[in-house]
């Protein structure tokens, strides 16, 4: 269920193998049928902020045609990158919405034939709180998508979040209460970079512990039990507090006067 892929992916070498694959494309006789690829999670944070510096693979929806799919293993081939290195996977996972198109911004146009596009800011947010899974990245993107919309003078608002919810999910139901809770208390914590500090390593710790755990049990992690796993794990280590805790914690440190 933990897959180690030891190729990291960043902005520059992402942009190298879009040219490479846009390349690739056309020789196989797409040269006059533009294709569109759109980019979501790690890589498209990794092409929209500067928080985070790479990813292990690229998420993104992908055309359904033989020529695109023979140009990925070209180009997969020809830079040594793992199988999978551009997959569809996601689209198998509840945070895949068939609304994920029209809520996307245009990015890039690789030799006039393959044309990037990404999902960005509070719809990345709600794509991160719908997964929501907290031995990978989510819940610290999330945070670092605020922290630069912020910086930049842009924030994004929970209004903005909950109409994205809405445009791809239809609503709320089918979130954690564990999520509907971690954004209304991100949103009211003023030290962003604290919070981040704090969640990533939490996310970190979550990730060694199941890798430890799948390593000792073969064969019992599943998508079914991933959450007890990590609660119980937890509790055999008496780990700190959750997440949620902590922010908790956070904020009212925040909230105290200097003289109390």
């Amino acid at each position: 269920m933990l897959s180690e892929n030891s190729r990291v992916f960043t902005k520059d070498n992402i942009n190298l193998f879009f040219r490479d694959l846009s390349k690739e494309y056309k020789r196989l006789g797409g040269k006059n049928t533009p294709v569109e690829i759109i980019l979501i999670g790690g890589a498209a944070i990794i092409e929209s902020y500067g928080f985070r510096e790479m990813t292990t693979d690229i998420d993104a929806i992908i055309p359904d045609a033989s020529i695109m799919k023979e140009a990925i293993n070209r180009v997969g081939d020809m830079h040594d990158l793992p199988n999978g290195w551009l997959n569809a996977d996601f689209m198998k996972t509840t945070s895949w919405s068939p609304k994920l198109r029209q809520y996307s911004v245009a990015y890039r146009t690789f030799n006039q034939v393959l044309n990037i596009r990404m999902i960005t800011r509070e719809y990345l947010i709600a794509m991160k709180l719908r997964s929501g899974r907290q031995y990978k990245n989510d819940l610290s993107d999330i945070i670092g998508i605020l922290a630069e919309q912020k910086r930049v003078g842009s924030p994004i608002t929970m209004e903005q979040i909950e109409l994205a919810v809405i445009n791809l999910y239809g609503g709320w139901d089918g979130f954690s209460e564990e999520s509907r809770q971690y954004i209304q208390q991100i949103l009211a914590i003023t030290d962003y970079q604290k919070a981040y500090d704090m969640v990533r390593n939490s996310e970190i710790q979550t990730s060694i512990s199941l890798i430890k755990f799948q390593e000792a049990y073969p064969e019992i992690l599943s998508q079914d039990n991933l959450q007890s796993v990590i609660g119980n794990v937890g509790q055999r280590k008496g780990k700190r507090s959750s997440v949620l805790q902590q922010l908790k914690e956070l904020k009212a440190a925040e909230t105290k006067k200097p003289n109390e």
